[in-house]
């Protein structure tokens, strides 16, 4: 395809919302050719009762919804799906998948919607068509003949909880748990630290404690992009006083000033909501330094009231009761310097010093995180010390306060809710056994690190794919693409056409599938499907929009069509049953998970949802040591490496105009950058230092010293405001710069926020 874009750099004055954001949703509705009447119908449905939930963000849906419950990435990925394109078998026809690969990412889905099911054929290098019956069949025949232990069930954010459900069940029937998901990738650091310091998975915090917190502090996450639904409830906050203190390697504008599209003053007369009181750029993986300064200074504070008979800073009575660790914790805390402290946050002692007392003045503070703590090698640590400051002044389980990690994929969490877990010990095995008269696999399975491993060393040998764009999503992409062909079988259930899909197994299906918003008729009958948000709330979407062809079948109809042609027949397993009615797929997962789903099929429907039991909420805390516990760190860089002369810690990013690795357009407007993602961010001194140049062209190298030579090229210099020894570049144009061996600790978490790199320039004329 033709490339005419333009590239330019010019500063964005305005505010996140207003007058940019609307501009940027109506022209992705015309680029989309979305009928005006349709759109306006399906956007007036979205996130509201009755109507679906964003398959966008996971940002949760208010009972009492606005006019229009939807932000500006919510209604593009709405305009993304109901778009009037297809990518047809005519399209097929006339491209190979090698030309293909040289489309971008943005070219590939813009095509339009996938329409009828393909098969590969190699001898053409095309896909052809094929009818739903003889791929499922084929899949099966091959799903038949491979190890079990040797195949990858992958599932992306977007599935259902119905489909999810029955995906993970189909997994371990078939026998195993290799149930590698995108939270892999996202936000498993999450599960294993909270788990580990207060007994739960996932945050404490619910919408209304957002109406009730006195303080909100922000650690590595970008409401204007990520999650623009959140940026209201943090314009009430700011508009009644809540200081909101943000910590992030960058000034991201959606916490710095937001003009509300969906109110007419603010849009008539301009009028911004400031947000951040405070704003502190500390260095990517500094973050650990940053809250250890914070916890010094709270200490100190507490110091001085016990001295002059004052009221304590800490909240003691609570730290008696609900915690183990605290005198450890404060140890180590004593023994850090403020010169280490500073040096390794980039930030002034000054600074952290101000931000802690703020902290101590509010009595319920929300701590608020993002990919920003969870990616890197010491990512667990970073959740363990905001969880550390939290517990300090007793701001978990209490009304307004509590730890927030804001989950980007819309039912990411909700799938791990229902089984989709690589580990088994997640997973009330048991009681599936009990159920469908089977005895699961009890061995852990691989995640999506393992999984990619796996296909370097030729033990996975099948890989399904349950949405997302896999691929393009993982590290050291190029070495893992050049294996993939060594694979037997390769299924990828889709909406649009990407990356992934052009690098094929021997046998390789591409299955299409109906979209969140579209209507699902199941036997004459329409069907509802449902979700999980960031809260832990579940709610009913309704699809109602025609669908884009009417050769496509659903999700949860395609996993159990494949589970069919693969297991043997099992009379306590009604695939029949459950493909025909999903309100019995609701039924079998309260079955399996009372305690959270009871009365499921009732309470879904409530506005605003139902929320899952969270026992830390309620200040039972489910740990080893029945406490909760404070976790003190091995090192006050959560990077994994040292710093070197001429090595820099990139952090990968995404822009305004994308959500995961689905690229909406080239405009970064937030950041101004326009026409272009391959650029690389830098201090101004740090060009200056390398003897480099605004726009001139470099690589991005590899400083892993694994011996792996790993680079990124054609990316022009651009000066940003981001701490010196740090970079920034777009995800996942940089993955490949990522080694599978950076990741988390415990989790095996892709440590994308902070990556090794050296700075090549790159030979003009």
């Amino acid at each position: 395809m033709s490339d005419d874009r333009k590239p330019r750099i010019e500063p964005y004055t305005a505010p996140a919302g207003g007058w940019g954001s609307v501009k940027s949703v109506v022209e992705i509705l015309r680029r989309e050719k979305v009928p005006v009447p349709s759109t306006v119908k399906e956007l007036w449905r979205q996130n509201k009762p009755r109507g679906f939930t964003c398959v966008s963000c996971a940002w949760p849906q208010p009972g009492h919804p606005l006019m229009f419950e939807f932000c500006e990435n919510g209604a593009k990925a709405s305009a993304w799906e109901l778009t009037s394109l297809r990518t047809t078998p005519e399209f097929f026809a006339q491209h190979t998948v090698t030309e293909l690969r040289n489309w971008s990412d943005y070219e590939l889905e813009q095509n339009g919607r996938l329409t009828q099911p393909m098969r590969y054929d190699r001898a053409s290098d095309k896909y052809v068509p094929v009818v739903w019956e003889e791929a499922f069949r084929e899949i099966g025949a091959e799903l038949k003949k491979l190890a079990p232990k040797s195949v990858v069930f992958y599932a992306s954010g977007r599935a259902s909880l119905e489909t999810s459900y029955l995906y993970a069940l189909f997994a371990r029937l078939y026998g195993n748990n290799n149930l590698p998901d995108s939270s892999n990738m996202c936000h498993e650091a999450t599960g294993v630290a909270l788990r580990q310091c207060i007994g739960t998975a996932v945050g404490t915090v619910v919408l209304d404690d957002f109406d009730k917190t006195d303080g909100i502090f922000f650690f590595g996450q970008n409401a204007g992009v990520n999650s623009p639904r959140m940026m209201h409830d943090l314009q009430k906050a700011a508009q009644r006083g809540v200081p909101i203190i943000v910590f992030n390697p960058v000034r991201e504008r959606g916490l710095e000033r937001f003009t509300n599209p969906q109110n007419p003053l603010e849009m008539l007369t301009g009028r911004e909501t400031p947000l951040a009181t405070q704003y502190h750029q500390v260095k990517t993986g500094g973050d650990i330094a940053a809250i250890a300064g914070l916890c010094k200074t709270l200490l100190a504070l507490d110091d001085e009231a016990l001295a002059n008979g004052t009221p304590r800073v800490l909240d003691t009575d609570f730290i008696a009761a609900h915690t183990h660790g605290f005198d450890a914790f404060v140890a180590w805390v004593r023994a850090q310097s403020w010169d280490a402290i500073e040096a390794d946050s980039g930030l002034p002692r000054a600074a952290l010093e101000g931000a802690a007392r703020v902290y101590a003045r509010c009595n319920a503070v929300i701590g608020v995180y993002g990919m920003g703590l969870t990616q890197h090698v010491l990512g667990e640590y970073n959740i363990y010390m905001l969880a550390n400051l939290l517990l300090m002044r007793g701001n978990i389980g209490k009304p307004g306060a509590g730890i927030c990690p804001v989950r980007g994929h819309s039912n990411v969490q909700g799938q791990r809710t229902v089984g989709i877990a690589d580990d088994p010990a997640l997973v009330p095995l048991d009681r599936l056994a009990e159920q469908y008269g089977f005895e699961p696999p009890r061995e852990r399975g691989l995640h999506t690190v393992e999984a990619c491993k796996g296909v370097l060393d030729g033990s996975v040998h099948g890989f399904i794919g349950l949405g997302g764009n896999f691929l393009r999503a993982i590290p050291d992409q190029e070495r893992v693409i050049a294996a993939w062909d060594k694979l037997r079988l390769t299924v990828q259930i889709a909406t649009k056409l990407n990356r992934t899909h052009l690098v094929n197994g021997e046998v390789a299906y591409l299955l299409p599938c109906l979209g969140r918003i579209e209507r699902v008729v199941e036997n004459g009958k329409a069907q509802v499907l449902s979700t999980e948000d960031s809260t832990s709330c579940i709610h009913a979407s309704v699809g109602k929009a025609e669908p884009a062809s009417p050769d496509l079948l659903s999700e949860t109809r395609i996993v159990a069509e494949m589970a069919k042609a693969t297991l043997p027949p099992n009379p306590k397993v009604p695939w029949d049953t459950w493909e025909n009615d999903y309100a019995t797929i609701r039924d079998a997962i309260e079955q399996t998970y009372p305690d959270q789903f009871r009365d499921y099929n009732q309470r879904m429907w409530q506005p605003g949802g139902f929320h899952r039991p969270n026992s830390a909420r309620e200040r039972i805390w489910k740990t080893a040591t029945g406490k909760a516990n404070l976790i003190a760190p091995p090192a006050l860089v959560a990077t994994g490496f040292d710093d070197a002369p001429g090595r820099f810690r990139l952090m990968t990013m995404r822009s305004n105009d994308q959500f995961n690795t689905t690229v909406y357009g080239y405009d970064d407007r937030f950041r101004g950058i326009y026409g272009t993602r391959d650029v690389v961010m830098m201090h101004k001194d740090d060009i200056a230092q390398l003897g480099l140049r605004e726009g001139q062209v470099v690589k991005l190298v590899s400083d892993a010293g694994d011996g792996i030579a790993r680079e990124v090229g054609g990316l022009s210099v651009v000066a940003f405001d981001i701490p010196r020894g740090c970079i920034g570049g777009y995800y996942p144009e940089c993955n490949p710069l990522i080694p599978l061996s950076h990741h988390t600790l415990f989790s095996m978490l892709p440590a994308a926020k902070s990556v090794p790199v050296r700075i090549v320039a790159e030979a003009t004329g």
